[in-house]
């Protein structure tokens, strides 16, 4: 059992809550039942190590039996170790480092999708894994991040994407007007999230959310600017009925993807 929250190997875990220590490894933090559940039924082979207290072990069976299923073993810790480890502030007992598994821009527009969404200097971590998440449950076949949107890897968004991380592939750095042009290329129409775009509504009676469609969505405080909006297909705006002054970025994009979605399946 590691006992020692100061030992080089409980440092070097607590180290892949900086991004630095991410990109120069090429692993992450996992925390949770949940998140260490997601990744052990859907990416297993991404697990390099896993922590747990006696306790936290003996209550979650069934992330027990998934490790067991591909003979992962678990190094025991105590409560100060995994306090030390953690990113957050009362961990659930269970902790994995796991590699990065991003998919690259050629790969995801060669697979022929019909839906996806771009971030484009998406920066609140929050905002970033709801969309993830938001994404995976509207039946999207990936998530591109350009421009300088958040780590995916980054401790808050592993906890928010609540596992969807590891259900839909994610490309991280592209150029934004590189993946548009791919996208266009791939038979796609390219809509924009913008206020000041057309009426959604318009755009759903005209039939254009049934297209495949890759969502674009912008930065939390300045939007998209207006060179990005002209490589767009179309700028649409959700309708506010009442007297909200905006919607938060992640809300108006699940309401978009799930707006194709419908689309799509009608």
């Amino acid at each position: 059992m590691l006992e020692n929250p100061r030992s080089p190997r409980v440092r070097a875990v607590a180290k892949l809550t900086k991004r630095s220590a991410r990109t120069e490894t090429g692993l992450f933090l996992l925390e949770g039942p949940q998140s260490v559940r997601e990744a052990l039924n859907y990416l297993p082979a991404a697990i390099v190590e896993l922590f747990a207290t006696p306790t936290a072990w003996d209550k979650h069976s069934d992330v027990r039996a998934l490790a067991a299923e591909i003979d992962l073993e678990v190094e025991f810790v105590t409560e100060s170790v995994l306090s030390a480890m953690a990113d957050t502030v009362t961990p659930q007992g269970i902790i994995a480092v796991a590699r990065q598994t991003p998919t690259s821009v050629r790969d995801i527009f060669a697979a022929s999708p019909r839906l996806i969404a771009i971030c484009e200097e998406v920066r609140d971590p929050g905002n970033l894994g709801t969309i993830i998440r938001a994404a995976d449950a509207a039946g999207a076949d990936a998530v591109v991040l350009t421009g300088r949107t958040v780590d995916p890897y980054n401790p808050k968004v592993v906890r928010s994407t609540t596992g969807s991380l590891f259900h839909l592939p994610i490309s991280v750095g592209g150029d934004l007007a590189d993946v548009i042009t791919r996208a266009q290329g791939a038979g796609m129409k390219v809509l924009a999230a913008d206020v000041k775009g057309d009426d959604l509504l318009d755009a759903r009676a005209a039939g254009v959310l049934a297209e495949p469609t890759a969502w674009l969505f912008g930065n939390e405080a300045h939007g998209l600017d207006d060179d990005v909006l002209g490589l767009a297909d179309h700028a649409l705006r959700l309708p506010i009925f009442g007297r909200a002054e905006s919607l938060n970025l992640a809300t108006a994009a699940s309401v978009c993807l799930y707006e194709s979605a419908f689309a799509q399946r009608a």
